[in-house]
């Protein structure tokens, strides 16, 4: 269900801060042109019906750099690691919806370092169009040591790339 454009289904969204109503591609390259990271927020089972790793690579494609949901299907969750997208959970009784989120905030991650850690809780910084802010905690979902390797090198086509190159 498309909560961003509502009544309408599909690749629509509203580019922000103008609320220009336009395709999700049109969008996503003006805002790389503007040099803006993007951030999906997301439901339950996000990645459902998508487990193909091309699901994954479009999301990379369109400069989305990290997907908060409710929770994620457990094959589309690695896809996004292996693509350098960066899957983060909010905690159990918490969801965009409850936290009254209609994408017309920006969004700050923090907590995130060198030292990551599989699991490990991070903050989102919610800053709201009206200027009030609210700190959320949020599960970094990046299950394994092998996974952060991946991320931190951008992806697995990195990270192997890095690893044959590294042994010539």
């Amino acid at each position: 269900k498309n909560l961003m454009v509502p009544g309408v289904e599909g690749g629509v969204t509203i580019h922000q801060p103008d609320g220009e109503e336009m395709s999700i591609y049109d969008a996503a390259m003006r805002y790389a042109e503007e040099n803006v990271p993007l951030v999906i927020l997301a439901g339950h089972e996000y990645g459902t019906g998508s487990s193909r790793d091309w699901a994954a690579k479009g999301t990379r494609l369109l400069g989305v750099k990290a997907v908060v949901a409710a929770s994620f299907e457990r094959i589309h969750r690695s896809n996004l690691v292996g693509m350098g997208v960066l899957p983060l959970q909010f905690e159990e009784g918490t969801n965009a919806h409850i936290l009254g989120l209609d994408g017309s905030e920006t969004y700050a991650i923090t907590g995130l370092s060198e030292q990551m850690e599989p699991g490990q809780m991070i903050t989102l910084e919610i800053t709201r169009k009206e200027g009030s802010r609210e700190s959320v905690p949020i599960k970094l979902r990046i299950d394994t040591a092998i996974e952060i390797d991946y991320y931190r090198h951008g992806g697995i086509l990195p990270f192997v790339l890095r690893e044959l190159v590294g042994r010539n």
